[in-house]
């Protein structure tokens, strides 16, 4: 029945490719109108768009002049055209959508329409990827489209490789590229760290494309994103919780259950549990005779009541650190400091 209806009214993917084909048509009808016009004049559209919108009009409505006058520029400025599909994909990213395309289909040049046009607005657009290198490089490759059309470019970079007043900078930018976890430390840091207003750096969020959105908001997401402040001296509870975790007793999840071990009786035999196949890296995770155990070594009562919470954040890292971290691997030790390699960008 479900193949007859197709047959019929086609796949969603071929009606939504219908609906905007009208979109991609007069963006094609606008390229000849384009073309004549010297560079001030491609320029001068982007005061004459945004003096339309102050009088009423809608992004939809100059989103077919804008998306010609992106690619013209992109023409003059990269030699690159941008094709129907990269059309397509635009106009699927300003309608707040993901859009799927294939290695070698432009991606990266189809994001510059949608960008710039909700660039018009003023309030600021993101540009989220997965690493400093593409921040840096679409910024600089991509940016020659939108400071020929008259737009500022900023990126935001990690706190040891900029100011905060470089931050702040970066995001006045009509255009803000960055690392997605690095737009996340800056949330935390305005909302948490920063005493006053005029120490913040970022300002209203208004729009954001994120490349690779699947590894960013899926994979990523299982890792917490944490900034810390001034703390006191904790070294010798590292060191008490680093002696104690090598007289506990592991295995791994899966080579108990090859042995047909029940859950049960391993919680009982062993004080963690190692799981592989729980993310990446793996999990580490104390049973109820592991927490037992410490509580007994350290000298506490319930390990995860409100009073032990550092004894309890401790005691996870450490058994983390022991069981699933592999030095050159998961971690490099650079001029006496441990530094941990990303899973995702390394």
């Amino acid at each position: 029945m479900t193949e007859f209806l197709t047959k019929i009214f086609g796949s969603k993917e071929h009606r939504d490719i219908k609906k905007l084909q009208p979109i991609v048509s007069e963006i094609n009808s606008l390229e000849s109108s384009m073309q004549p016009l010297s560079d001030d004049r491609l320029r001068a559209k982007t005061d004459e768009f945004k003096q339309r919108l102050k009088k009423g009009a809608t992004l939809d409505d100059i989103l077919p002049e804008a998306f010609a006058v992106v690619r013209e520029a992109a023409i003059r400025t990269l030699g690159q055209r941008p094709f129907d599909v990269q059309l397509m994909g635009g106009i699927v990213l300003h309608q707040g959508k993901i859009a799927e395309m294939k290695t070698g289909e432009g991606k990266t040049l189809a994001a510059t329409m949608p960008v710039y046009l909700n660039a018009l607005l003023g309030r600021g657009v993101h540009i989220a990827t997965v690493n400093n290198y593409l921040a840096k490089r679409d910024a600089e490759w991509m940016g020659k489209i939108y400071r020929f059309l008259g737009m500022s470019v900023g990126v935001t970079l990690s706190s040891h490789e900029m100011t905060r007043e470089e931050k702040r900078l970066a995001y006045q930018a009509d255009i803000t590229y960055g690392i997605a976890q690095e737009f996340g430390f800056d949330y935390l840091w305005d909302n948490i760290m920063a005493t006053r207003i005029e120490d913040k750096v970022q300002r209203e969020f208004y729009y954001c494309i994120i490349d690779e959105v699947d590894s960013v908001l899926i994979d990523e997401a299982r890792t917490p994103l944490i900034i810390s402040g001034e703390r006191t001296d904790t070294s010798d509870l590292y060191k008490t919780i680093n002696r104690i975790i090598p007289r506990l007793k592991g295995a791994d999840k899966s080579e108990l259950e090859k042995r047909g071990i029940e859950r049960e009786e391993y919680e009982e035999r062993y004080d963690y549990i190692i799981d592989d196949k729980s993310s990446t890296r793996g999990t580490a995770s104390l049973t109820e005779s592991g927490v037992a155990k410490v509580e007994k070594l350290l000298g506490i009562g319930n390990l995860y009541d409100h009073t032990n919470i550092d004894f309890a954040h401790h005691v996870t890292q450490a058994l983390t650190a022991h069981t699933l971290y592999k030095r050159d691997i998961d971690y490099v030790v650079q001029d006496g400091q441990v530094i941990i390699v990303d899973e995702f960008t390394g």
